[in-house]
């Protein structure tokens, strides 16, 4: 196949092109300054540019591209730097899809499991309604941005992601380091659920998606069985032998990471039921066994 990936240098777009590159696919990537390569594609999600016609052709587009939710404390300049980042971007690459005079049979595009906002103790799968809060705000925006995708007939999968256990990036690249010092801890009362999913098992769904007909719309990408956060501590303690004996008091979070906070002390109990039903297999379903894999990997 001919698959189109934007965001290909961040954790997860890294793992998905040599995911695909070792099957042997043709995989071209979006990038934001002049292509100086043959798998490289331009594109200027701030001017809404994207070099559509090397896209003609494609089997797949994946757009994965925007600014980390983590990587910064949440003010007011980078709540704005994070929508751009989603809405304009995604419009920009679902505008070039529709376009096309050959477009590609699936646009999967990222989104995240923040649409829920917090659901406490509530289960929730793809059927459940949107949350409250920046960030389920935020995902509405972002999913509503493919719409010229969709209207073009192109079928377009809302990629909703959990927290990616990967010790190479992202929330969970942060945590290995503190816990490793002993430092670890659960985060304020600890009865949040936490909905994560092995970098493995996401990047074998993200190609389940592209492979899957049947699905479209939104899709949990997440692991089959949510745990608070204090089981989740108490499993890194387990797999790096380390005490936990740290908690982080709330307003300590509240006043290190603004906005952000909410959703690391928020509980979001969500499952993958689509990804289930089409008959996805998860690799490493358990937190323990998406910890070993993320430190072997």
């Amino acid at each position: 196949m001919r698959i189109a990936v934007s965001g290909s240098s961040g954790l997860i777009g890294s793992a998905l092109v040599g995911s695909l590159r070792a099957d042997r696919h043709d995989v071209l990537r979006l990038v934001r300054r002049e292509a100086s390569a043959p798998d490289e594609v331009r594109w200027d999600p701030g001017k809404g540019y994207v070099d559509a016609g090397r896209l003609d052709g494609c089997d797949a587009v994946v757009h994965l591209a925007g600014a980390g939710i983590a990587d910064r404390r949440w003010t007011e300049n980078y709540k704005r730097v994070l929508r751009d980042s989603r809405v304009l971007g995604t419009a920009a690459v679902a505008d070039a899809v529709a376009s096309l005079d050959r477009p590609p049979s699936v646009f999967v595009c990222g989104s995240a499991i923040g649409y829920y906002g917090d659901t406490g103790d509530r289960r929730v799968d793809e059927t459940a309604p949107p949350g409250r809060g920046f960030l389920a705000d935020l995902c509405q925006e972002w999913e509503a941005a493919t719409n010229a995708a969709e209207e073009a007939g192109v079928r377009t999968v809302h990629a909703r992601t959990g927290l990616v256990v990967s010790r190479k990036g992202g929330a969970w690249g942060r945590l290995f380091p503190i816990f490793r010092a002993g430092l670890g801890g659960r985060l304020g009362n600890g009865r949040q659920y936490w909905s994560f999913i092995s970098l493995h098992d996401h990047i074998a769904a993200l190609r389940h998606l592209i492979d899957t007909e049947s699905l479209a719309g939104p899709v949990n990408l997440t692991g089959p069985e949510p745990l608070t956060n204090r089981e989740v501590t108490a499993a890194m303690g387990r797999v790096l032998h380390r005490p936990t004996p740290f908690p982080v008091p709330a307003a300590a979070l509240r006043a290190a990471l603004g906005g952000f906070a909410e959703d690391v002390i928020g509980s979001q109990r969500v499952v993958p039921r689509k990804l289930l039903d089409s008959g996805f297999a998860f690799a490493f379903p358990g937190i323990e066994e998406a910890l070993r894999a993320a430190l072997r990997g």
